[in-house]
């Protein structure tokens, strides 16, 4: 539950969600999250209710849109929802005259791909929850062999990265991370992707040998989830690390 309305705040304060190692660092990611998205008060407002109703679709109980709006009357918030609008209660309201910010910068790959991406991450979590342990794991490298492909073109060193597949991009990577912990992530990424691939491994994308492949459980499904979303996170970073503002690294 934690990590439900942890995934609908990061969204509404333009975060990446990743799930956290502990239910202690879940709940304290989750007020971090829900303090940054309360900086805009219409997207606290929408992320939560869209959280709640999802729970409620699935039979569980959450505030309504009523109960919603008997909390943000009391405390003078200056919104009421009417689904599907959130409107204005009034103009005396603290709140209710708050300017939207606007993001004025070229916007980065976390913040143009991160919604693709949270949804196939999201979509790995709740099979994985249904105890559909492969296709979790199918889901969660699709992200990572989608979110390489967003380093083709970067130059570096005045050459551009010109990978077109996975491995070829994975090893573009390495050559230029060479000493760094990039090159380590890489060959550790590489390695998982081959045991994730190969028949005789856990076969999830070109099925599994039966005789001596590797059947994947609970346990090693959310072990290879939580590990792709570790080197997620991190090519993430590195790709904003690798394209500045100029759109190049030399």
């Amino acid at each position: 539950m934690l990590e439900h309305f942890k995934g609908a705040f990061a969204r509404a304060a333009g975060q990446s969600h990743f799930r956290s190692s502990s239910e202690s660092w879940a709940e304290t990611d989750l007020s971090s999250a829900m303090s940054q998205a309360a900086e805009n008060a219409p997207l606290f407002l929408e992320a939560f209710y869209n959280a709640c109703e999802e729970l409620r679709g699935r039979g569980l109980f959450a505030p309504d849109a009523a109960m919603i709006n008997v909390v943000c009357e009391k405390h003078k918030i200056g919104y009421e929802l009417k689904p599907p609008e959130l409107l204005l209660r009034d103009s005396s309201s603290v709140l209710a005259t708050a300017p939207v910010p606007v993001v004025e910068r070229p916007p980065t790959l976390a913040e143009q791909a991160i919604e693709i991406l949270q949804e196939s991450l999201e979509r790995s979590e709740r099979l994985l929850a249904e105890g559909h342990h492969r296709a979790a794991v199918q889901e969660s490298l699709w992200v990572l062999e989608s979110l390489t492909t967003a380093f083709r073109g970067i130059e570096v060193d005045g050459k551009a990265l010109q990978g077109k597949y996975f491995n070829d991009i994975v090893r573009d990577l390495k050559r230029i991370g060479r000493g760094s912990t990039l090159e380590r992530v890489m060959e550790w990424v590489t390695s998982l992707h081959g045991f994730l691939s190969s028949p005789t491994g856990a076969g999830v994308r070109h099925g599994v040998d039966l005789n001596d492949g590797v059947l994947i459980g609970p346990g090693e499904a959310r072990l290879f989830c939580n590990l792709i979303r570790s080197y997620t996170a991190y090519l993430l970073s590195e790709h904003e690390h690798l394209t500045p503002v100029g759109g190049r690294s030399s």
